[in-house]
């Protein structure tokens, strides 16, 4: 049954994933965004395909315990499909037709959400690759990633891609008044400095611990923005525990600006450099053979996500490909969140964060537009 539509802590597996490659990904006084959904959804496959070091070092990283069951569940239940949901996804294998892939493999990708798997021409046309992947992804993505795959990505010598597309768009349930934006001032690394901030009070979902606040915003279909203000690093997988089990509905007086940040991402040096590296996956010892007996490595992980926050609501896109070559209690009065600083947010469906990252300059996207 989907608990979609109920406002619960992240899986435990993904949260965990989520905080170790967050820190790797961080960086001082730069906004960011990553989607912990795609990226997750891609290296849950490829450690599924694995074998040896290259699945102990995966699953390490995805599920310690080595069973990836509840972390693929909660990535299908994050993209569960609702009536009025403004959701896609995508979750392709693109093969040359002269690699053999193993019927498992291929069913294992056929059964995810957004499931497609298409033969292509590397050799021959590897532009023509190129061009045909992004333009999937953009259309998946609503135009916000078009070019996922940058020219140089797709050679000859690929021999497999492996792609997750994601879009969503969330309604709050209770949403700002555009009337009551106002500039006021954020206190970025640059300097103070006035950004279009919106304004709302009532009950919500609030904790602190360790030195850091937490507010979750509540979306239509289970949808859920966590907005985090505290240290300069991001916090650990125990911190964001306790923030989570320790929230309680609270009068709060908000003021958080509207804001956009996009990121494009090389994801290899980061993975290999975590506190649970993922290197194996990269070289010439890797073992994919629950792929192919072919001897595959993974060549380049990249990763773009886009995120939107405004009065109505947000709008996320994000994509990631692994290219593959040959190996070798209520007070009497509101608690202020003011977010007039480096902030962080999540924004999660039911057991998965679909995006997370960091805001240290807001731009903003302008605001609601009642069209949208």
């Amino acid at each position: 049954m989907s608990t979609t539509g109920q406002d619960h802590p992240p899986q435990e597996d993904h949260a965990r994933f989520a905080a170790v490659l967050e820190r790797e990904l961080s960086e001082k006084d730069t906004s960011h965004i990553w989607s912990p959904y795609s990226v997750g959804a891609v290296l849950t496959l490829l450690a599924e395909g694995a074998g040896g070091r290259t699945r102990r070092e995966l699953t390490d990283l995805l599920a310690p315990d080595g069973d990836l069951t509840g972390h693929v569940a909660a990535l299908d239940e994050a993209v569960a499909t609702a009536e009025g949901l403004d959701l896609a996804v995508l979750n392709g294998l693109y093969v040359p037709a002269d690699l053999p892939v193993r019927a498992d493999f291929e069913e294992r990708v056929r059964s995810r959400a957004g499931a497609e798997v298409d033969l292509v021409d590397f050799r021959g046309d590897a532009e023509g690759v190129r061009r045909k992947i992004n333009a999937r992804v953009g259309e998946v993505t609503q135009g916000l990633i078009d070019e996922l795959l940058s020219p140089g990505t797709i050679d000859p010598d690929v021999r497999m891609l492996l792609v997750n597309a994601l879009w969503v768009k969330m309604v709050w349930r209770d949403p700002f008044e555009v009337e009551r934006t106002k500039d006021r001032p954020f206190h970025s690394p640059a300097g103070k400095r006035k950004v279009p901030t919106m304004h709302r009070t009532g009950r919500m979902l609030h904790a602190e611990r360790d030195g850091w606040r937490m507010v979750s915003l509540p979306g239509e279909h289970g949808l859920t923005l966590d907005v985090f203000l505290g240290q300069e690093e991001p916090p650990d997988e125990r911190t964001l525990r306790d923030l989570y089990r320790h929230r309680r509905q609270e009068q709060i007086e908000l003021a958080l600006p509207r804001f956009a940040v996009d990121s494009d991402i090389a994801l290899l040096d980061p993975l290999a450099a975590g506190a649970v590296p993922v290197r194996a996956l990269a070289t010439d010892d890797a073992d994919f053979s629950g792929i192919s007996a072919e001897p595959l490595k993974v060549d380049a992980i990249v990763h773009q996500s886009v995120l939107r926050v405004d009065e109505r609501g947000a709008e996320g896109a994000a994509a990631t490909a692994a290219v593959m070559t040959m190996a070798a209690a209520i007070p009497t009065k509101p608690k202020r969140f003011t977010v007039d600083r480096p902030f962080r947010v999540a924004l999660r469906r039911g057991p998965a964060l679909l995006f997370t990252g960091h805001v240290t300059e807001p731009v903003d996207p302008g605001p609601a537009r009642s069209d949208s």
